[in-house]
């Protein structure tokens, strides 16, 4: 039986990632930091608790999802410990202990220069935050270890979306604004530049995306995301359009805030050759968060 160790499975992608591998016969084995039922608490930056999960489970396939998605530069040790170490401390165990294992590394569309174009696998990257440098760093670890004979991945993600979201992130923040609305009292929301553009993908697609990308041996760096990038006002109108309530009368937009783009959106061509596109698009992922399912 095929089975796959997943780091960073208490996050919104593990938990997609963890159903897809149960729906296709893959045991999915579960890592987090966090305390939970449904995995294993552990932490990617230990070495040797990496080198134990290896050596028991010679896992068919490691995923590497595990990161505080911030680009905060007060996040600098833990994004270097999560992102770095844990990339090289599963390609160093890989390599010893499990070398026909395929391992994916997920990488971001924020470690790429961004001139407001689709940004595709081959674009230039730029040390733009402590993030992008942590992001940057196992990008090139993942290829130096392929220079090896590992089979290592990486597939950058964009924006993506799901009910799972916690309150703090903008989509959900906004989603469960909307779903209060016609509270007596329910309070306005704060936000800044909403002419900000992104992508608004399912997290649910986005896993079925890496799989995709995994499950060849052709390709090993791709850009996975929709390539169609909406504004947060868009995601105001669409949200708040669900329960026929004017956005305007709930929001307060903040003067002064500096976004860290204007537009982030990926040219998916080289994951789409491979026969991925997402099946739920920015309305019906709009309904899905309104709903919670």
């Amino acid at each position: 039986m095929m089975n796959a160790l997943i780091f960073g499975a208490g996050g919104q992608d593990g938990f997609y990632l963890q159903q897809l591998c149960r729906e296709l016969g893959i045991d999915a084995i579960g890592i987090s930091r966090s305390p939970g039922s449904d995995y294993i608490q552990g932490d990617v930056s230990e070495y040797d608790q990496v080198k134990g999960l290896v050596n028991y489970y010679h896992p068919t396939y490691i995923f590497h999802l595990a990161a505080n998605s911030t680009t905060r530069h007060s996040a600098l040790f833990e994004n270097h410990a999560t992102i770095s170490i844990g990339t090289i401390n599963i390609l160093e165990c890989v390599k010893n202990q499990s070398p026909d294992t395929k391992v994916f590394i997920a990488g971001s569309g924020v470690q790429f220069k961004n001139t407001g174009q689709p940004i595709a696998e081959k674009d230039e990257f730029e040390a733009s935050s402590v993030y992008s440098v942590a992001r940057i760093h196992s990008v090139y670890a993942a290829r130096y270890y392929r220079s090896l004979g590992i089979r290592a991945y990486v597939g950058y993600l964009f924006h993506h979306e799901s009910p799972r979201r916690k309150s703090g992130h903008i989509a959900k923040m906004i989603s469960l604004a909307a779903q209060h609305s016609s509270a007596e009292g329910a309070e306005k929301i704060k936000l800044g530049d909403i002419s900000v553009r992104k992508e608004w993908a399912f997290a649910g697609d986005i896993v079925r995306g890496i799989l995709t990308l995994v499950n060849q041996d052709d390709v090993f760096e791709a850009a996975i995301g929709t390539g169609d990038a909406f504004s947060i006002e868009d995601w105001l109108e669409q949200c708040f359009g669900l329960v026929g309530k004017d956005w305007r009368e709930h929001v307060d937009l903040c003067q002064g805030f500096t976004p860290e783009y204007h537009c982030l959106v990926s040219n998916p061509k080289t994951i789409q050759s491979l026969g991925w596109v997402p099946a739920v698009g920015f309305s019906e992922l709009a309904s899905m968060m309104m709903a919670g399912t």
